[in-house]
């Protein structure tokens, strides 16, 4: 099948999307489906898909949007039609994207089918934020995109629960994200964790105490500031611990969670380390006690499986789409977002090192069997071939239901 993804940036410090359009990239071409790119940003993109190695996805580099409102030009837009003539599908990534509605509709005149995966953008807690800006975009072009979808991905059901209300003649359909599982079969343990972050590198690791760890982008709806005032509520009930805080974000949001934790006396118990990445963010997992994420929403969240596949229990929120299921891992506690909620949760955890381990286990269980790459592979190839069947409208009156 030949298929070709549109996603503006591939920079990692984004987040979850550009890790989700890479994986599910690299696993269907490894599945011999002929993949494309289409890109303005190839910075992480793999050198070997740039330099187009066999059974790799092949890369286009475009220039990005010349027009306002990062709009493609018209002499861009017949560029990019060449690179739409003859795909099977066309998968188009996240909802706030102008240039997908352009593409959506050089799609539509090709008659090429597209889906579009609004990973988590529609969720309540998003819509939210903005929301005037936002109904305002989709009532100006980005409703119909997604109600002549052939369908709109979301990767759980929570997702389109709270999703279908904004394309209520759409398709919904759920398959959870491809999970690249490779680095978590054989884990390296904690020593890489150890060398750059314990007493031998830069001393923000205490062997002697167990690690709350939380790794995800710096951003106001992660709640660091609900862990760092947790970590100041287990530090007033005499629980020894060291909180690791791995990730970068906006340098004045940063600077205003380092004066917290200033304030909060917990500059020898809660360290902000930045961005870690690679066998080392394996091996932090591995010396973490437990995740802890207070986020206001999540999608997917690949950093919940990524702790588990590491036997690392999660504590995180019912704004992670995925919520149910973590909790159903038997992995996972699922907590109120508030500090005190957060301390207990990550204080039964401490308190008990079988319930710790039993906890981990479960989790990597539960990953190992329910994300299996080759299984969620299937389960996209059944989506485009849905999509092709189906086709993607050019009138929202025909464009089906939301199901």
């Amino acid at each position: 099948m030949r298929i070709t993804h549109f996603l503006t940036r591939f920079n990692l410090a984004d987040g979850g999307v550009v890790r989700a359009v890479l994986d599910m990239s690299a696993l269907l071409a490894s599945r011999q489906h002929d993949v494309t790119v289409l890109t303005c940003d190839d910075t992480d993109i793999p050198e070997a898909w740039k330099q187009g190695s066999p059974g790799m996805p092949r890369v286009v580099r475009v220039a990005p949007p010349s027009r306002p409102l990062g709009l493609f030009s018209p002499a861009q837009l017949a560029d990019l039609d060449l690179h739409l003539t003859g795909a099977d599908v066309l998968h188009l990534h996240a909802c706030w994207t102008t240039a997908n509605n352009q593409l959506a509709r050089s799609a539509q005149r090709h008659r090429t089918p597209y889906i579009l995966s609004v990973h988590g953008m529609l969720d309540d807690w998003c819509m939210s934020q903005k929301t005037l800006k936002k109904k305002v975009y989709l009532a100006l072009g980005g409703r119909r995109t997604l109600e002549e979808a052939s369908l709109v991905h979301c990767t759980a059901t929570a997702e389109l629960e709270q999703s279908r209300k904004w394309y209520p003649r759409g398709r919904g359909t759920v398959v959870p994200l491809i999970f690249d599982l490779d680095p978590y079969r054989s884990l390296p343990g904690a020593d890489l964790a150890d060398a750059a972050y314990g007493p031998a590198g830069t001393g923000d690791l205490e062997p002697s105490l167990p690690t709350v760890l939380f790794l995800s982008r710096i951003h106001l709806k992660k709640g660091v500031d609900v862990l760092i005032d947790a970590a100041a509520e287990l530090k007033r009930r005499g629980i020894a611990c060291r909180t690791i805080i791995a990730g970068t974000g906006d340098a004045p949001y940063e600077a205003e969670m380092r004066a917290r934790i200033s304030a909060l006396g917990l500059k020898n118990d809660v360290r902000m380390i930045g961005l870690v990445t690679g066998a080392t963010k394996v091996s932090l997992y591995q010396r973490a006690a437990v995740l802890a994420i207070p986020t206001s929403q999540e999608n997917f969240g690949f950093v919940f499986p990524e702790s588990l596949a590491c036997r690392t229990p999660v504590v995180t929120t019912r704004g992670v789409d995925i919520w149910p299921e973590l909790e159903a891992s038997g992995g996972a506690i699922i907590a109120d977002r508030t500090p005190s909620a957060f301390a207990d949760a990550i204080a039964s955890i401490l308190a008990d090192p079988q319930k710790q381990q039993a906890m981990g286990e479960r989790g990597r269980a539960w990953v190992l069997e329910h994300l299996d790459p080759d299984s969620i592979a299937q389960r996209f190839e059944v989506m485009y071939a849905e999509a092709r069947s189906t086709g993607s409208t050019s009138s929202p009156s025909t464009s089906g239901t939301n199901s």
